[in-house]
């Protein structure tokens, strides 16, 4: 009798039912759609803001004090502290190995550059674009300016990655736009770099627009600049890029004052500060500098985005159980007589509230399911139209959404199902 009362109640009014079923399906669709995307949008976030550059600096622990002017040392050759460029593979040893978009050596020196009778004072930058790093597994990993400096552009072509030249021929470098305007320097020509008394022959492979103070300077492999400089296997700073988590007030603490729970948390977890935490154990003498304007960049809007989304869940889901309560309260009020007469032929208060509920649970799960199908889509949509990348279908949120989907529906409801278990069978037969 309960199941056929209920199959009746579908029946009868049909259209009402439709009306909650996508109402639910539609608010559990934005819903869907706002929580793939915010589980999506950290990790593509995070990568987007990767092509601003490197968000940590490791320099030596011991070294002299900096002379930067515009983001170019100037400090001579022969002072301060180095780095070995051969525990750079210790890098990929780290917890967050995975994390590490890419790293890049840096090793500047003071240089001429001859171009016919013309002289220019400039700066020689040796740097990696695309090195085999050896890591101390026996395996190699890829790195260097094409991952942490992806908005630099060559007009022509990088220098190659290949051991220091020692022969006679001339060594390939890349020369910066706006000195290579100043000297009329072209691809392809062929210029003198000297650098503490050593010549070195060079071709220009190409012209390198970077926005800084790369601009005025040359580029060249690492190896050369450390072979001409007499710092063989060293470097003086190091770029790294880092995939990370906004840092709340829990990743700001100092690890030194957690206890042993709170530091396994805080290590466990991609936060700048603990990432730099395993690069500086991974690097011994290296002090390591959160670029701070980076990182609380990409916190600030990574949480503003956050929020966003979630606020719009959160409407979505206030205006369904609005629109719920009140579809159920209309029905409640056309279906008096009905709960009048069922109490009058002793159907108990809880049997006649059960059988209200079973109506809204039934449209819940179906309104439910329809929602997360569509949430899916529209999360795909939204991610390859925002992001460039199609949003990633999450099987897991089912479960999440089947039970938002029965909370919103059953507190729409809350109200109509106290009035079912007020109505009194006496007055309603009169027509009270």
């Amino acid at each position: 009798m309960f199941f056929r009362i209920l199959g009746e109640s579908f029946l009868r009014n049909p259209a009402r039912k439709w009306l909650e079923a996508v109402a639910l399906a539609l608010g559990m669709a934005i819903t869907t759609a706002a929580m793939v995307t915010a589980l999506d949008v950290g990790d593509r976030m995070a990568r987007e803001f990767r092509r601003l550059g490197a968000n940590l600096v490791v320099t030596p622990k011991t070294d002299t004090l900096p002379l930067e002017i515009g983001g170019t040392d100037y400090r001579p050759v022969e002072e301060g502290a180095y780095l070995r460029d051969d525990d750079l593979g210790k890098l990929r040893t780290i917890f967050w190995r995975l994390n590490l978009v890419g790293f890049s050596p840096f090793l500047e020196a003071p240089t001429e550059l001859e171009r016919g009778q013309n002289r220019f004072a400039t700066r020689l930058i040796g740097t990696w674009v695309a090195h085999e790093v050896a890591v101390p597994d026996g395996t190699t990993y890829r790195t260097g300016v094409l991952e942490t400096h992806p908005w630099w552009k060559v007009e022509g072509a990088w220098f190659s990655e290949e051991e220091v030249n020692t022969g006679p021929g001339p060594r390939d470098v890349v020369v910066g736009a706006s000195l290579a305007s100043r000297a009329g320097i072209r691809p392809g020509d062929a210029v003198q770099v000297q650098v503490a008394g050593k010549v070195m022959e060079a071709r220009v492979s190409g012209i390198l627009t970077s926005g800084g103070a790369e601009d005025e300077a040359i580029v060249a492999p690492l190896a050369e600049v450390q072979e001409l400089t007499g710092h063989r296997g060293e470097y003086r700073r190091l770029a790294v890029s880092a995939l990370t988590v906004p840092e709340d007030e829990f990743g700001k603490r100092d690890p030194d004052t957690m206890k042993p729970a709170d530091y396994d948390r805080w290590f466990c977890t991609p936060y700048i500060s603990s990432i730099a935490f395993q690069i500086k154990q991974a690097l011994p003498g290296a002090e390591v500098r959160v670029v701070r304007q980076v990182a609380e960049t990409e916190g600030r809007v990574l949480g503003r985005l956050s929020a966003l989304l979630w606020l719009v869940s959160v409407t979505a889901l206030v205006s369904v159980a609005l629109v719920i309560g009140s579809t159920s309260a209309t029905t409640v009020l056309e279906r008096r007589r009905e709960i009048g007469l069922m109490k009058a032929l002793g159907a108990g208060r809880g049997r006649i509230v059960g059988l209200f509920v079973a109506e809204q649970v039934l449209v819940a799960v179906c309104g439910g399911l329809a929602g997360y199908l569509a949430g899916e889509g529209l999360g795909y949509l939204v991610g390859r139209i925002v992001f460039g990348i199609p949003g990633t279908g999450r099987i897991v949120l089912l479960p999440v959404v089947m039970a938002l989907a029965l909370a919103v529906t059953l507190a729409g409801s809350l109200w109509p199902l106290g009035r079912v278990a007020r109505l009194e069978a006496a007055p309603v037969l009169r027509g009270e």
